[in-house]
Order: structure tokens, then sequence, then C-alpha cells
């Protein structure tokens, strides 16, 4: 006999989840409203979006949702004020981005990497974003890239400073050869940051199958000249993440190598 399932239906975790609401009120992290850490509206905002095709110069990468409205404001709750209680969705949004980085790619084993936090991020969040978005979907990164010195943060910075800002900050722990990386990372804005991550995995023998973001900065042409392309906003949040060891097999579909 077949043992009835216990777990609660979606409109009893929905009533479990005003009761909560009504016990400990949150604000949502996307429009600020009082309800629950994401409420509908934004959640549907978070998770509606099909993840797009998007070019920065010398890069391409797939990106969940753009950097903008109430998804940039839950995107900065959750890296810089704390909110890991917005992971859930996020997590979600990255995923999809992640499976169409994935999708259509010749078969065997690409790992995952993110770009390593610097000490002073860790030490003020407390968490890395990227990897704990990740471990939310099952993934593990693989720990291959370190800094070689400080940097300057990235916000505010315009596209020319942020390329010189990041050239050389990234190194290989050791030898990569033949081994293939999807590069994984929160907000696009200019490129620079994963351009760098992808140089330095390719001077230690690797190569980048793909690129996933959870967001990217809308770019906008500037009046400087025709062909240029410039951030319609900055980024205002700090990045830099740290990794495990771990694989992703495509298609991400069928098979993830998950905890």
């Amino acid at each position: 006999m077949t043992e009835p399932d216990a777990r609660p239906g979606p409109a009893a975790r929905r009533a479990l989840l005003d009761a909560i609401g009504l016990l400990v009120p949150a604000d949502c992290v996307g429009c600020g409203a009082v309800d629950r850490a994401v409420c509908g509206r934004c959640r549907a905002v978070l998770l509606g979006a099909s993840p797009q095709f998007v070019e920065r110069p010398g890069l391409n990468a797939w990106a969940a949702l753009r950097y903008e409205g109430p998804a940039a404001r839950a995107i900065g709750a959750y890296k810089d004020g704390g909110r890991t209680d917005a992971a859930g969705p996020l997590s979600e949004a990255l995923g999809g981005a992640i499976a169409a980085a994935l999708h259509g790619l010749p078969p065997g084993t690409i790992e995952v990497c993110t770009v390593p936090s610097t000490s002073a991020a860790m030490r003020a969040r407390g968490y890395a974003p990227v990897e704990l978005l990740l471990s939310r979907c099952g993934i593990r990164s693989a720990n291959v890239l370190r800094l070689t010195r400080a940097h300057e943060d990235q916000a505010g910075l315009g596209a020319a400073a942020r390329r010189v800002n990041a050239e050389g900050a990234l190194e290989a722990r050791r030898p990569l050869a033949g081994r293939r990386f999807l590069l994984v990372d929160d907000v696009l804005t200019t490129g620079s940051t994963l351009v760098e991550a992808r140089r330095a995995l390719a001077v230690a023998g690797g190569s980048v199958a793909a690129v996933a973001v959870l967001a990217e900065t809308p770019l906008r042409r500037t009046a400087h000249t025709a062909v240029s392309r410039e951030t319609l906003r900055d980024n205002l949040t700090r990045g830099g993440y740290g990794g495990r060891t771990g694989v992703v097999d495509p298609p991400f579909q069928t098979r993830v190598t998950r905890r």
C-alpha cells in the first residue's frame, strides 16, 4: 500500500507563508511591500522572464534577468543587504540561465567556475552570493581561480577603467590543461571581470565553453560616439566570490553533479 504524501500542497504552503508573514512581517526585497521576502508580484518578475543571449565586447553570455526595477532591488538586497531569504527565486532564475548556456554544447565534462571573492567582501557579507545561489541549484563550483592583487570596486567605473582595473587581477591556482568551464557570475555590466577570468583560465590551459549570469545591466549608446556602448547604470553592489570543487555535465536538464 502506498503511503500518503504528507507534504503540504501549494495551497497549504501559501497559507503557511501567509501565517508566518502575519507573525513575522517582512519587506519584499523587490518592492518593499510588507508581505514576504519576495512578494507574489516580484516573484513573477524574477521567474517570468526567459533567459536572454547578450553580448559585450569580446564576450557572450546568457542572462536570466535585466538588472532593473524589482530584479535590481532584489539582487542588491540579497548581495549587500543580507537578504539571503531571497535566494530561492534568484537561484531558480540563475538555474534557467545556466540551462540555456549549456544547451546544445558538445558532450563532455564542464566545470563551473566563479570569480573568487576578496577577503574583505567575505568578511563583510559572511557568505559568497553566487556560491549560495549555485548551492540552491545543487551545483558546486571548481575553486581554480585566485586574486593576484587588490583592485578597486568596479562600481562607478566606466568601461575602459573597468578593463584596466580587472586586467591581470586573476590567475589559475594550478594547470588546467584540457578542462572546460562554465563561467557564472551575478551581474554582467561591461564584462571586464568575466573576460579577465576567461583569460586566466586560458593561460593555464583551460577553456570557457559558455557564460551564464543572473542579470545583465542594460546598455545604451553614448553621446560621445555613435559606435561606443556604456552601461545605462552601474551595478552599485560589490562583487567577488569563492568556490568549492564540482562539475556540471551537459545537458543541464538531464544530469547535474549535485551534493
